[in-house]
């Protein structure tokens, strides 16, 4: 089972994802970024490709899509929060985005959950 990432992990990665455009979801422990592509065509694309890195690694995405944005949040349902297996996949996220416009002030500062503990 996944583990809830400790205050210093997230104090390590969370503010480098905060600058990609991965911002806090309020009242969870998860972070969330919003991206518009040229077309549907290019956002399926993307969803697609993330769909392959996210089975590869068994930790899948909450997400929608609607024509050329699709809205992604990250969060680890087994330790109820944040674990490695988000930064891992949100990275790659960020890897395959290349060329989307990132949708701002959607969301708090990612720091906000850089001292937020495991929950239920």
């Amino acid at each position: 089972m996944a583990q809830i990432l400790t205050e210093a992990e997230r104090l390590a990665a969370l503010p480098a994802l905060g600058l990609t455009g991965w911002g806090g979801v309020p009242e969870r422990d998860a972070i969330r970024k919003i991206l518009k592509f040229h077309n549907f065509s290019e956002a399926w694309g993307f969803m697609a490709r993330v769909a392959l890195a996210a089975e590869k690694a068994n930790h899948h995405p909450e997400w929608r899509n609607v024509y050329n944005v699709v809205d992604v949040t990250l969060t680890t349902h087994d330790c109820h929060g944040l674990s490695g297996l988000d930064l891992d996949l949100a990275r790659r996220i960020d890897s395959l985005s290349a060329g989307a416009e990132v949708q701002k002030n959607h969301s708090e500062p990612v720091e906000c959950l850089c001292q937020i503990g495991p929950k239920g």
